[in-house]
């Protein structure tokens, strides 16, 4: 079962490197269609606003499905779509080439983290979704920074060819390793949607949408920020995106521990800490070293945060593990899109440097709903 684990994660790592692999490479796209930033933001904001949108429907269209065949279908997508973005000869091109595969995304994010919880323990189910989701954590070592650094060493194209070679391994995979899973038993869609009365559920859907919110205001701009404010070249931006990454690695399985322990310490530590970190950032701006530690820093805290919202919204309503991680990939998504908004409105009106302070403002809204939420309990 831990090789199932470690394929599903593999497929969520070329998942992650083809949503977030843009992140590091938007300055070079934004000058290359002679866009302004925060336009080019929407190659990341869109493709989470359609998962936003359709996450729960796709996830009931395909829940009679072999589940294998579903993901080796979403992997297919991606892979397709990354080659389509590299022959994109205009900004709309590029952009619908990009939204296409984010229809197919919650499918696989669904069924992945819904396997991971069914295949261990109860008392369990948090190490092995923060297992699978260590597909997510390696994406922001390797897979991020390996797109920024193919556009710095080629061109921009190179980091989408780079993300279509790892959706076809990992689709190689799951056809080779992952054994066949025919779909399981479900409640009918109207049971499933039932679960949407559920008040408990939507308090900590609240509190994801503006912890994630939080997390994609700031590090959505992270390469914009780190070249217009602490003056970093390319080759240096890729390099503290692959140390984020690593530190990261440490706070996810940090937070897959403490989460076993208590869920709600676990959470409010979390904003606390990305809060005060967001802080230090905006203070280490113009030094070159500093920002390097707090880059790591940042990056130690930050990982764990969809792990975070995950295991809270699922704890809310665990009766239907799928269809509400496909709500949460809802969620998610939607979060990013308003997050990444919110870090470009900022950009746009008061600068780089100031993009952290939206972060600030949604962790501490983040805060008040974490304190109403305990009446709930």
């Amino acid at each position: 079962m831990k090789r199932v684990l470690y394929v599903l994660a593999f497929g969520i790592f070329g998942l992650a490197t083809t949503e977030f692999g843009v992140i590091g490479i938007l300055p070079q796209i934004a000058a290359a269609f002679n866009i302004t930033i925060d336009r080019a933001g929407w190659l990341l904001s869109s493709f989470a606003l359609i998962i936003a949108l359709f996450a729960p429907f796709m996830s009931l269209l395909f829940s009679r499905m072999n589940r294998k065949w579903a993901m080796v279908l979403v992997l297919a997508v991606f892979a397709v779509s990354n080659v389509l973005s590299v022959i994109a000869d205009s900004f709309p091109l590029l952009l619908l080439a990009r939204i296409l595969p984010a229809f197919m995304h919650p499918v696989y994010w669904s069924v992945a983290l819904a396997t991971a919880a069914a295949a261990v323990p109860p008392e369990e189910s948090p190490a092995a979704a923060g297992l699978v989701f260590g597909g997510f954590t390696i994406a922001s070592v390797l897979g991020v920074p390996l797109a920024t650094w193919m556009a710095d060493i080629f061109n921009w194209q190179a980091s989408f060819v780079l993300c279509a070679i790892f959706n076809t391994v990992a689709c190689i995979a799951l056809l080779c390793w992952l054994p066949a899973m025919p779909a399981a038993a479900r409640p009918s869609g109207r049971q499933e949607l039932r679960i949407l009365r559920n008040p408990r559920l939507w308090q900590q859907l609240a509190l994801a949408c503006l912890m994630i919110s939080a997390m994609y205001a700031s590090y959505g701009y992270l390469a914009a920020y780190l070249g217009k404010v602490t003056g970093m070249n390319g080759a240096q931006v890729s390099l503290m995106l692959m140390l984020f990454g690593l530190a990261g690695v440490g706070g996810n399985w940090l937070a897959g521990k403490m989460l076993s322990r208590n869920i709600r310490t676990t959470t409010i530590a979390f904003i606390i800490l990305l809060a005060v970190a967001h802080i230090f950032v905006y203070a280490a701006g113009y030094s070159f070293l500093l920002m390097v530690v707090m880059v790591m820093i940042w990056g130690f805290i930050h990982t764990g945060g969809f792990l975070i919202s995950n295991v809270n919204v699922t704890a809310a309503a665990p009766e239907s593990m799928e269809f509400v991680n496909s709500i949460f990939t809802s969620c998610g998504n939607l979060a990013v899109t308003i997050g990444s908004t919110i870090g470009g409105f900022v950009i746009l009106h008061a600068g780089e440097h100031q993009v952290v302070w939206g972060s600030v403002l949604l962790l501490g809204a983040a805060a008040v709903v974490w304190w109403q939420s305990k009446e709930n309990i």
